[in-house]
């Protein structure tokens, strides 16, 4: 296992939820953390009350010019980049027939499309620095849940891509894997139509039962997993399910 001390790692979608996890457990670990995200008042709040080792970079992984903003700024702040952590997301809840294309579009890009062309853009740091690609997947692309057609579909093209990739990269000494987390209590789902934090929590948990374990995860246990993939040196083109149990289909209600 590589040391993660003094590691660059780069997480979009750092200012809240999985991503701020993601962060604060890497930088507690001895990482040097560059978080991006659209919106500066969170991300830079986030930074600052982690301390030195992170980093901001106010960004959308869907703008070219950002991207590039983005992976500098990691370059610059950690010395290098070892690792991407593509966790940036956006998700569209509703029934197929109220589905507008732009609204599909806009998940895809920032989903996958953004996602792959910002890990082209890091691959020469990652290349010199033999790191790693993790991303973020769902069990979304394992169970079907009604209404998240766009959001299942980009999770299920993510983790397709983590195996061409892995393929891909792989002569090159960089490890691309994926993180398949359950339901765990983001600002995300709090978007995508549950505004009021307690009624999004309070649907979330209503999953607690469909877990084999019987509870919602929290952002620092995708973290470990996340931690994890960036540090094993001989695993690559993995799907690693951390979903309390939910992908098996059982309920404890």
């Amino acid at each position: 296992m590589r040391p993660i001390e003094a590691m660059s790692v780069l997480v979009t979608g750092g200012g809240s939820g999985i991503g701020e996890g993601i962060a604060r457990h890497l930088c507690a670990a001895g990482a040097r953390v560059t978080i991006s995200g659209r919106r500066a008042d969170k991300i830079d709040a986030v930074a600052a009350s982690i301390g030195e080792r992170c980093r901001s970079v106010v960004g959308d992984v869907t703008v070219a010019a950002d991207r590039e903003a983005m992976i500098a700024g990691a370059v610059e702040h950690g010395g290098g980049l070892d690792a991407l952590v593509n966790n940036a997301g956006n998700m569209y809840r509703g029934p197929l027939d109220e589905l507008a294309e732009q609204e599909l579009l806009d998940v895809f890009h920032t989903n996958v499309v953004g996602a792959m062309m910002l890990t082209q853009g890091a691959l020469p740091h990652l290349v010199d620095a033999r790191g790693a690609v993790v991303f973020l997947g769902s069990t979304h692309s394992q169970r079907a849940f009604p209404g998240a057609s766009p959001y299942a579909a980009t999770k299920g093209a993510v983790e397709t891509l983590t195996g061409v990739l892995a393929a891909e990269l792989g002569p090159m000494g960089v490890r691309v894997s994926c993180v398949r987390p359950g339901a765990v209590f983001t600002e995300l789902n709090q978007r995508a139509g549950l505004l009021e934090p307690d009624a999004a929590r309070e649907r979330l948990e209503g999953l607690a039962p469909a877990h084999a374990l019987g509870r919602i995860g929290t952002p620092t246990e995708i973290a470990e997993a996340v931690e994890y993939l960036i540090r094993a040196e001989w695993t690559t083109g993995a799907v690693m399910t951390v979903d309390g149990g939910l992908g098996l289909g059982v309920t404890n209600a």
